[in-house]
């Protein structure tokens, strides 16, 4: 049984200081991300609900799934949401040599830019499962990337964890700044249609305001 933690504790933000956790605790706004897309349906899903609250986020985008929905990656860019990198194979940082590591995230940068043509994008990279080597990101921030890591994790991915679990994950530990992650994906779909209504709703309400990175 997998335990995750809601909540990214203070002194992992600090140990690993180099890394982009959550932004200002001075202002109300919320940057909401989803991992893993784009997924047919799931994703369109995600954009009209934010279109609804005129919210704004920041998708960080599978290479492969990009290359095979093309279609809902341009909807994504059309919408003015922030485009990441993802790798493009989803890889596991702590189990891939850092060589083959670096080639797939490059991969994944190669198809972005290819897709976006001549739209600028913030350099941003998320390692998939939140797990990446030492080595590996010294590479990909000497590139002039941000590593964009979290401050509230939804577990929406987690089939262990019910959907009301979920909502309570985000609803209790989001708050000014935070960087709250979803799945535009298959596996999480189910928990992500009951939790991102309620959450857009709830924080609407309460004055927030949703940015992208």
């Amino acid at each position: 049984m997998n335990f995750y933690l809601p909540k990214t504790p203070g002194f992992i933000m600090r140990f690993f200081s180099k890394y982009t956790w959550r932004f200002s605790r001075d202002l109300k706004k919320i940057y909401l991300t989803f991992d893993d897309g784009p997924t047919p349906e799931i994703t369109q899903f995600v954009l009209d609900e934010l279109k609804k609250y005129n919210a704004k986020a920041t998708f960080f985008c599978i290479g492969k799934n990009i290359q095979t929905h093309p279609d809902i990656f341009k909807k994504i860019t059309n919408s003015k949401h922030t485009i990441g990198n993802h790798t493009a194979n989803h890889l596991n940082g702590w189990a891939t040599k850092s060589k083959n590591y670096i080639e797939d995230f490059l991969e994944c940068e190669h198809i972005i830019s290819k897709s976006l043509g001549k739209v600028t994008q913030p350099k941003l990279f998320r390692p998939p499962y939140g797990k990446i080597k030492k080595s590996q990101a010294k590479r990909i921030l000497k590139k002039g990337y941000k590593i964009i890591m979290w401050d509230v994790l939804s577990v929406d991915f987690d089939n262990a964890t019910s959907k009301e679990s979920c909502l309570n994950n985000v609803l209790n530990n989001t708050e000014n700044g935070s960087i709250v992650v979803f799945h535009d994906s298959v596996k999480a779909s189910e928990k992500l249609k009951f939790v991102l209504p309620k959450f857009l709703q709830e924080f609407s309400e309460k004055g927030f305001i949703f940015k992208a990175i």
